[in-house]
């Protein structure tokens, strides 16, 4: 098997990331305008979409990379929406597979046939929040306060 077919197997099942409307959408933003959020802000914001992604795909090997892939995509489809907002549920990973090889040898003088194998389990990190537009506190909505 080739390594291109390889690779190709391994990200034809990995979904980057999914985006489901809670809320109403707004005009794309940039993602590098878009602020993580670990606790909910203390100024006034609409929830506008769940968001889930994952590393899934990307040439990052070390995990913090994983994570950095994760959150950046996060921000992206939070940009998409119009948010300017990500308040993180978390980061973790998952089991994303296991890719294996071997190869044994046979002698057609003997019952016996050697070999040898090797296997590992790859990960992915994934991450989910909800995309949020953060009011300015000059100006706020009506019913915010």
């Amino acid at each position: 098997m080739s390594a291109g077919l390889l690779a190709g197997i391994l990200l034809a099942g990995c979904a980057a990331s999914h985006t489901a409307l809670v809320g109403r959408p707004r005009p794309a933003s940039s993602p590098d305008s878009v602020q993580i959020y670990l606790q909910p802000p203390a100024t006034a914001y609409e929830q506008i979409a769940n968001l889930t992604a994952s590393s899934g795909g990307s040439l990052a090997i070390t995990m913090h990379g994983k994570i950095d892939k994760v959150i950046e995509r996060l921000k992206q489809a939070a940009a998409k929406v119009g948010a300017n907002g990500i308040l993180l549920y978390g980061v973790g990973h998952e089991s994303a597979g296991a890719l294996g090889a071997g190869f044994d040898t046979e002698s057609g003088h003997s019952p016996y046939v050697a070999g040898v194998g090797s296997s590992a389990i790859l990960f992915r990190e994934t991450g989910a929040g909800v995309a949020i537009y953060v009011w300015p506190a000059d100006t706020l909505p009506g019913g915010f306060q």
